[in-house]
């Protein structure tokens, strides 16, 4: 069992987190993984122009016509990886695959409804729309706890 403490400091100090642990077993390794994967960044451009995005902005990340898109609040970027790489890059994230298509970031969902043949619609909280097809929706009830 872990001791979890957070101390709060002042905007001017740069953010740290410090581990103590007796062994650096497998368990401390996965929390230390996971602290990783939370400030991952992906590269997207946009008018000819390179971008780093990190996790928490990206609302979904789609494949079209063999171009792969990541969406945001603030726009729509174009990455060079396609699908199944940036779907490595953000196992154990609050992004997970919810179609052939598609990747949907869990934390964007503001509500989800059942559809047609076992499927779930997911309306975000930028008001679009996305399709969980049935295949991955015991995936997604499990990440909501549903």
């Amino acid at each position: 069992m872990f001791k979890v403490t957070i101390k709060q400091v002042d905007r001017s100090l740069e953010e740290e987190i410090i581990i103590n642990c007796h062994d650096i077993t497998d368990e401390v390794l996965d929390v230390v993984n996971r602290l990783k994967k939370n400030e991952a960044v992906l590269l997207g451009s946009k008018n000819g122009e390179t971008f780093r995005i990190g996790l928490r902005d990206v609302y979904y990340i789609e494949s079209v016509d063999n171009k792969t898109f990541i969406c945001l609040q603030k726009g729509v970027f174009e990455s060079k990886q396609r699908l199944y790489e940036l779907e490595e890059l953000t196992l154990g994230t609050k992004l997970f695959r919810c179609s052939k298509s598609m990747i949907v970031n869990i934390g964007k969902i503001r509500s989800v409804s059942a559809s047609v043949n076992g499927r779930f619609e997911a309306k975000l909280l930028n008001g679009e729309t996305v399709i969980i097809s049935r295949q991955y929706v015991p995936e997604l009830k499990k990440r909501l706890g549903m």
